[in-house]
């Protein structure tokens, strides 16, 4: 069945289909309730290098890059009850689409998880129009797409925990942290064990508990005050009407720093138009210019400079024009 509508619209977040039968399936989805959604979007899309991203980053026993597939744990709030369950999804890249399945549990809330998927895989962008945008600097790679994400809270738990350490380590601390805090979940699959603890959890916590884990005292502090700020109400992570405003709001907490608010403001919240001048990595794309020099020239990139800080990072030969 081929989707209808145009790349974006609701109505790209199909029909529900019943159980696919091929042996290879079979040995996963037992349930024939499973929902199965088509998600389009507009190509080319770089799905090598998102599925690469996402792989490098899966958290152990909420996430796992399975070959062609990604699945994970999840919760949904559906009517003021917790919903918990799983999704799993493959690129069907000769169709334009992305193939998902989500748990039995999950079906009232299945199209508020397409959503979410269309948000982690930036399903929506315009490609045509971000190209045009950054002309020669997508030039090599024109189908690379802005890794979202499916938990704002774990998002931003990651981001925190990232400061300052390499990939591998940041999620090590996060498995610890799932692992010793996170709720059990029964899935199909192995590697899906928990899901990532909430804020009121996070929240609970003291410091030592953290460093108990290997979270430096004052990561640790940041994130229960995140925590505590999300389960008050105060930081409506999944409610940001304004990302100017959610950027001021996690400046103001104690430990977030501007390179971790904007990244999160690119990630969570999908702005299109952030731009880490001051990431280590893009001021080496930029030798002998100060920050201030490097921000005008990001200036050509505006409104995609989301976009031009990843094509920045993963493009090893690009070189600034010199005036």
């Amino acid at each position: 069945m081929a989707p209808t509508g145009p790349p974006g619209a609701e109505n790209n977040l199909l029909h529900t289909f019943g159980f696919i039968k091929p042996p290879l399936r079979r040995l996963f989805y037992k349930d024939r309730s499973v929902t199965k959604t088509l998600l389009a979007y507009q190509p080319p899309y770089d799905w090598q290098w998102m599925t690469a991203f996402l792989g490098a980053r899966a958290l152990q026993g909420v996430e796992q890059q399975d070959g062609e597939f990604y699945q994970r744990t999840l919760a949904v709030m559906h009517n003021g009850k917790r919903l918990t369950g799983w999704l799993r999804l493959r690129p069907l890249p000769e169709k334009n689409v992305v193939e998902l399945d989500v748990s039995p549990s999950l079906a009232p809330v299945a199209v508020n998880v397409a959503q979410q998927v269309r948000r982690l895989l930036d399903l929506d962008a315009q490609p045509d129009a971000i190209a045009q945008g950054l002309g020669r600097l997508a030039e090599n790679s024109p189908g690379l797409r802005l890794p979202g994400c499916v938990n704002r809270f774990e998002l931003t738990v990651r981001a925190i925990l990232g400061q300052l350490v390499s990939v591998k380590m940041a999620s090590t601390l996060a498995t610890r942290l799932t692992e010793k805090w996170g709720e059990p979940v029964t899935t199909p699959f192995p590697a899906l064990t928990h899901l990532f603890p909430t804020p009121a959890i996070v929240a609970q916590l003291t410091v030592e508990d953290l460093r108990g884990i290997g979270v430096q005292a004052k990561r640790a502090a940041c994130l229960i005050g995140i925590a505590q700020a999300v389960e008050a109400g105060r930081l409506p992570l999944d409610e940001m009407k304004d990302v100017h405003d959610g950027v001021k709001q996690l400046l103001a907490m104690p430990g977030i720093g501007s390179w971790t608010a904007s990244y999160v403001a690119m990630r969570a919240w999908s702005a299109p138009d952030v731009f880490l001048g001051g990431d280590y990595l893009i001021k080496q794309r930029f030798p002998g210019m100060t920050p201030a020099k490097i921000a005008r020239y990001a200036e050509v990139w505006k409104p995609w400079r989301t976009y031009a800080t990843l094509h920045l990072w993963f493009n090893n030969d690009w070189q600034p024009d010199l005036p």
